[in-house]
């Protein structure tokens, strides 16, 4: 067998798999992984392992999108490292580093899912998968920001179980997500004006993900409709 035709086999192979079901499988994975090894004093490392893999399945998507792979390739790189260094050196640099070049990565991710979504007039099953992918990827991202902000200017956040304290990953992650959903159940919130600020970015990021999502669904749904009356 030839290397062509070796190539076509890997690519067919790959084709039944769908990159973005992975990608949010992994991150609702994460979530679970918080609640398992709560409070264990490894779970730091095991919640950066989980990361890397998440790195990984981000250039997956993105090499599948019309995103440019060099840029995510840049970011993939660093973020990697930085991962693994923040697991088993505690320092705060290291740890700004890591939150900034996973924020960025994530964000640029998700970008590159949406313009995956938006580069024809058909939704396909992983295009589905990425719409909850990309929702996660935006949470994550606030959330790396939240952490650096909180690390530049403690106390930026608080919560009522945790008063005067700075919060663990889990808890930002946790605003990220009620916040961006709109739920807003408020008993995690900002505190500094630099905080409320990337709370209402993440607010108007949310809320136009959200339309854009529902108008594009309904776009399609009324040429589909069209289409059938002729």
């Amino acid at each position: 067998m030839d290397t062509s035709s070796s190539r076509t086999l890997i690519q067919r192979f790959l084709s039944h798999f769908h990159p973005s079901a992975f990608l949010l499988a992994t991150q609702v994975l994460i979530l679970f992984s918080f609640a398992i090894f709560d409070e264990l004093p490894d779970e730091q490392a095991m919640i950066n392992g989980f990361g890397v893999a998440v790195v990984i399945l981000i250039v997956w998507v993105v090499n599948h999108s019309p995103a440019i792979n060099w840029i995510a390739w840049a970011l993939s790189v660093p973020a990697v490292v930085f991962s693994l260094l923040s697991a088993f050196l505690d320092t705060s640099g290291i740890l700004v580093w890591s939150s900034l070049i996973n924020g960025a990565l994530y964000l640029y991710a998700a970008g590159s899912l949406i313009a995956y979504m938006l580069h024809d007039d058909q939704v396909t099953t992983d295009e589905l998968y990425a719409i909850g992918a990309t929702f996660t990827l935006i949470a994550w991202a606030f959330a790396y920001f939240f952490q650096v902000n909180q690390i530049w200017d403690p106390g930026s956040y608080t919560s009522v179980l945790r008063p005067g304290e700075n919060l663990p990953f889990i808890e930002l992650l946790f605003l990220s997500f009620t916040n961006l959903s709109s739920v807003g159940i408020s008993d995690v919130y900002p505190v500094s004006t630099t905080a409320r600020v990337l709370v209402m970015i993440e607010q108007m990021t949310g809320v136009g993900y959200i339309a854009m999502v529902v108008s594009r669904l309904v776009g399609l749904a009324i040429q589909r409709q069209a289409r059938r009356g002729k």
